[in-house]
């Protein structure tokens, strides 16, 4: 009975879409112009380290991803309103867990390795889409702080986001779901106001979770992001660019980074770290494109970020990324990419305190280094219109220890190659549809 009932959910949105496949399974005319899109991808990334950090060898990371988007406009008028659903499977092992010994990836395919539900959500378009909303299980990082030039870079420093909001707040990530929602508004075609609200829940993190668990009984607050930006298209700017002020407020629980619940340093007393709640941080970043030699998306995109922590007890106190994408390369090559991008994450005062204190616990006494440097270096393959491939090469310098504050010695610095493929399914399987359903 239990299964039952958690699966009654799954049992109505199985009805809608196969209501949906019904529906354009009674016309002749393609499943995309009737309102069903389906979409599939592979992602692997592979990574070696080289030289430095706690030890060479490899780590290979992977991501297998399934959705589908209803129109209801085109399925039964119901404008400006559409469904859309995603599931994420994910394998493998992360590169700075195993080799490099520092706490953030090269591999940012790597994270809550299972099967799950990712995105479940129902979006409203409003006042001649002026206004956008979005809700239902789903995370924080695809609508804030995220970028279409994250998919020519391998790094999780800068990408999916910036991991800086990861590591001072409880914003979610994918495909870690959760009940949220976001809504955004078009003052003009240009410029807009973006906010959202989504649960904290930190079970969902677990590699058990599948993300069929809509309950609210484990959820520690709320992260509640928001943005004012400006934003121009190739359609509407010669030179598109986008730029963006904001932050988020998080009212969930978290440990303090140095003190237990008397203010002693935990590491010292022996005690656990106190209980804390509330923390909020600012942000303001850019991607301008630089050059176009002509109408297509050729050119040369810089982009950057700085981020910063503005309340509460925080193991990162700022950061700031920089970095390029050049977007046709050689003669003949112009959906390669060339990317570089550097970041920098600079640890606090008492992050740095409680890891030094550690050390010297475990018979150390070298100094902890107050900032973790990383590089990326990427070139991009178009090899045809499914299948892309990316090598790439880091440099990570001062590795961090927060993975193993009893190291006694601080790590060399570390080089790294990677190799990052992205396979497109999605014309694959909607073909399939096409012809399942016309037989």
């Amino acid at each position: 009975m239990t299964l039952f009932l958690s699966c009654r959910p799954w049992l109505a949105v199985l009805a809608l879409l196969c209501s949906a496949f019904v529906v354009a399974a009674a016309s002749d005319t393609p499943l995309a112009d009737r309102g069903i899109g389906i979409t599939a991808s592979y992602t692997g990334e592979a990574a070696g380290n080289l030289d430095g950090g706690a030890s060479t060898g490899g780590a290979y990371a992977g991501q297998v991803f399934f959705g589908g988007d209803l129109d209801f406009n085109k399925l039964a008028g119901w404008r400006g309103a559409a469904l859309h659903l995603g599931f994420a499977s994910r394998h493998g092992n992360n590169l700075a867990a195993t080799r490099i010994g520092n706490s953030t990836s090269i591999q940012e395919i790597y994270g809550a390795q299972n099967t799950r539900l990712a995105n479940l959500t129902l979006e409203q378009q409003l006042f001649n889409n002026r206004l956008f909303l979005e809700a239902g299980r789903t995370v924080a990082n695809i609508h804030f702080l995220g970028s279409e030039l994250c998919n020519y870079f391998q790094t999780n420093s800068a990408c999916g986001n910036p991991t800086f909001v990861f590591q001072t707040s409880g914003f979610t990530y994918w495909p870690v779901s959760s009940w949220g929602g976001h809504a955004r508004w078009w003052f003009t075609p240009r410029i807009y106001v973006h906010v959202g609200a989504y649960e904290v829940n930190p079970d969902h993190a677990a590699n058990s979770d599948h993300g069929f668990d809509w309950s609210l009984g484990n959820a520690t607050g709320v992260v509640l992001p928001y943005t004012f930006g400006y934003k121009t298209t190739a359609a509407t700017d010669r030179l598109p660019r986008s730029y963006e002020i904001g932050g988020w407020y998080d009212t969930s629980d978290y440990t303090d980074p140095l003190r237990d619940a008397s203010g002693i340093p935990a590491v010292t007393s022996g005690q656990a770290y106190a209980p804390r709640s509330g923390r909020s941080g600012f942000f303001a970043r850019f991607e301008q494109q630089v050059t176009r030699p002509d109408a297509s998306e050729r050119g040369l995109i810089v982009f950057g970020a700085a981020l910063a922590g503005t309340s509460g007890e925080l193991v990162e106190d700022r950061f700031f990324e920089l970095g390029f994408v050049q977007k046709g390369t050689f003669a003949g090559r112009n959906r390669d990419t060339l990317g570089y991008v550097i970041t920098l994450q600079h640890y606090s005062d008492i992050e740095v305190e409680n890891l030094q204190l550690a050390r010297a616990a475990a018979g150390g006494s070298a100094a902890i280094p107050h900032q973790q440097i990383l590089m990326e270096l990427s070139y991009g393959i178009q090899v045809t219109p499914a299948l892309r491939i990316q090598p790439n090469l880091h440099y990570i310098i001062d590795p961090d220890s927060r993975s193993a504050p009893s190291r006694t010695q601080n790590l060399p610095n570390a080089f790294a190659v990677g190799l990052r493929f992205d396979l497109q399914l999605s014309p694959t399987l909607q073909a399939g549809a096409e012809h399942l359903f016309r037989r």
